[in-house]
């Protein structure tokens, strides 16, 4: 077994015993299993969120709160400034006027600025619900048909846990509540005292809660993924939104196909993101060579943010493997190390690699014309510069803003 790759949220011997892990793949999933989740609360819902949308999905959450708040249940909203930033005033006005407490993560910054506060997003994608159940993964509150305008859903996942870490989200949801609140830490929340915590064992699955941020947990998510893969032995697979990892990352994966592990990455087909797609595929080379299998993803639009090493060390989140979300951006994973999750996840991804991918062939790449390589190796200058005017010092930077928490 792979051992614990970080000290995180969950101590120094990093994986908890005692949990129950449900597998949720793409939003027909996940929005009906938060909904249910939200009509049986008693007391409390926490729900962020980096993108909320005016559609059917979003007004169909927005009335599940709403139902919520009439049995008496307080619910608290955290929705990021720059991926909400289309939510309309008058939902909002009407989800606080409906009780529902919400709240913006660093709202206002200029689109056009490269500063780092710009670029740090809350990117989290939580739920918790009575202390008594949780849900983290990269699912934003958001019609993931009507988003693309694509006949398939947009491809992604996210997991219920139930069990000890339920408490560990929890705490991490609070502490963020209380810092765009502005209270200092300090969080009321009347009757929640009443909640018993969820310290008895729902199952038998071991599993450790992740963070990035900029205060303790800069580098867990990171380092868990760095660790994972010089340990594995037979089998990496990775599903990535937006895949541009910096030079260790890229390397531990090139060292893993050179000693004999099997490594395939399934990535985004679709141009989404021009100067992200470019870049991407201008570290194609270097990972073919070293017997490294890519996939793109054809069917619709990948969102998904996970990973299976050797069967049973999985992670579900919301982080990226880009200097975005791995050096700058708020984000929360779940890892669970257990065969019987990692051969669902590993189920999942191979079917939409042998039925909904396209992979690339180093004999096929090499046939590139010169115009397209330079728009590639063009791109991936630009992100790279992107990264360093961003005031981004990956190795000594150790500032803290906390103006990231103003709400005005």
């Amino acid at each position: 077994m792979i051992a614990s790759p970080v000290a995180t949220l969950t101590g120094k011997s990093g994986f908890v015993p005692g949990h129950q892990v449900t597998l949720l793949q793409n939003g027909e999933a996940f929005f009906p299993a938060i909904e249910q989740a939200f009509d049986r609360a008693r007391l409390e819902i926490y729900l962020v969120t980096y993108i909320y949308a005016d559609d059917s999905t979003g007004r169909r959450i927005a009335v599940a709160l709403k139902r919520a708040v009439l049995r008496g249940v307080r619910v608290y909203v955290v929705i990021d400034g720059y991926g909400a930033s289309d939510l309309p005033e008058p939902l909002r006005d009407q989800m606080r006027k409906d009780g529902i407490e919400l709240r913006i993560f660093r709202p206002g910054i200029s689109p056009w600025t490269l500063r780092r506060k710009r670029l740090r997003r809350m990117h989290r994608k939580i739920v918790v619900v009575d202390r008594e159940i949780a849900f983290v993964g990269g699912i934003n509150i958001v019609d993931d048909r009507a988003a693309t305008r694509e006949t398939s859903p947009r491809y992604d996942y996210a997991v219920a846990i139930k069990g000890p870490l339920v408490e560990a989200v929890r705490n991490s949801t609070v502490q963020l509540w209380s810092l765009v609140a502005g209270r200092g830490g300090r969080h009321r929340v009347g009757r929640t005292a009443e909640l018993s915590v969820s310290t008895f064992c729902e199952g038998s699955m071991r599993a450790a809660f992740l963070l990035r941020d900029n205060f303790r947990h800069r580098r867990d998510i990171e380092s868990a993924y760095l660790q994972a893969i010089s340990q594995a032995q037979t089998e990496i697979i990775l599903a990535q939104a937006y895949f541009f990892p910096g030079f260790k990352f890229r390397h531990a994966l090139i060292n893993a196909a050179q000693r004999g592990v099997k490594v395939v990455l399934l990535l985004q087909g679709k141009l989404e993101n021009f100067i992200e797609h470019h870049a991407r595929r201008a570290i194609y080379g270097n990972l073919l060579d070293a017997g490294v299998e890519i996939h793109e993803y054809q069917r619709s639009y990948l969102h998904a943010k996970v990973g299976v090493i050797d069967g049973h060390w999985a992670t579900v989140g919301s982080s990226n493997i880009d200097p975005f979300s791995l050096l700058l951006s708020y984000e929360a994973n779940l890892v669970v190390d257990d065969t019987v999750f990692g051969a669902a996840l590993t189920e999942s991804l191979t079917v939409s690699i042998t039925s909904d991918s396209q992979q690339i062939l180093r004999s096929n790449w090499e046939q590139q014309s010169l115009a397209i390589r330079f728009v590639n190796w063009l791109c991936y200058g630009l992100l790279r510069l992107m990264t360093e005017i961003s005031g981004y010092d990956s190795e000594n930077s150790r500032t803290h803003d906390l103006t990231d928490f103003k709400d005005p």
